[in-house]
């Protein structure tokens, strides 16, 4: 059976090191075993209304949040030597290894692979023609709270792990729209 990590992150600015909120699902033997959320306080507490404006998270949310620095003891054993999962996993993955950079911490040392699953690529090949995560959902009958990383995060699993039935439901999607 799968087993895997899906992770999401919402940023506070456009830097990739400013992580302010954090989604993990892991999942063992197709089975959803544990999901992680928290804030975070990025550099500085700093934001841009424009994330501000997708996500909802404010500078007084996070004022007292731990940083990731902070957070990295309980989000390593979520990570270490898993095999990884995003909707995006360009970003997310660059995200993590550039926040892990900022704060001196080593990527190497979670033992994860340079290059994860993405969903988004691998529902394009299954035929959507639009893979963005609340079209990929709403297509496959997943709820989602769009960028709620624990939210984003659980429906990239589940995602994952009912890509089998992806064909079908696109299929229906289609004849369901004429």
């Amino acid at each position: 059976m799968l087993s895997f990590t899906a992770i999401d992150f919402e940023l506070a600015t456009a830097d990739y090191n400013s992580i302010c909120a954090v989604g993990v699902v892991r999942v063992d033997d197709g089975v959803i075993t544990e999901e992680f959320f928290s804030l975070v306080k990025p550099p500085n507490n700093k934001y841009m209304w424009q994330t501000t404006r997708v996500h909802g998270i404010k500078p007084k949310d996070t004022a007292e949040a731990p940083t990731f620095e902070e957070l990295y003891k309980d989000l390593a054993p979520l990570l270490q030597g898993r095999e990884m999962v995003a909707h995006n996993e360009k970003f997310d993955r660059s995200v993590l290894k550039q926040t892990m950079k900022h704060y001196g911490l080593r990527y190497e040392d979670l033992n994860i692979s340079d290059q994860w699953l993405c969903t988004s690529v691998l529902y394009q090949s299954l035929g959507f023609a639009r893979t963005k995560l609340n079209v990929c959902c709403k297509i496959m009958d997943i709820p989602l709270k769009h960028h709620d990383p624990l939210s984003d995060a659980r429906a990239t699993a589940m995602l994952y792990l009912q890509r089998d039935d992806a064909p079908e439901k696109w299929q229906r999607s289609l004849i369901d729209s004429l």
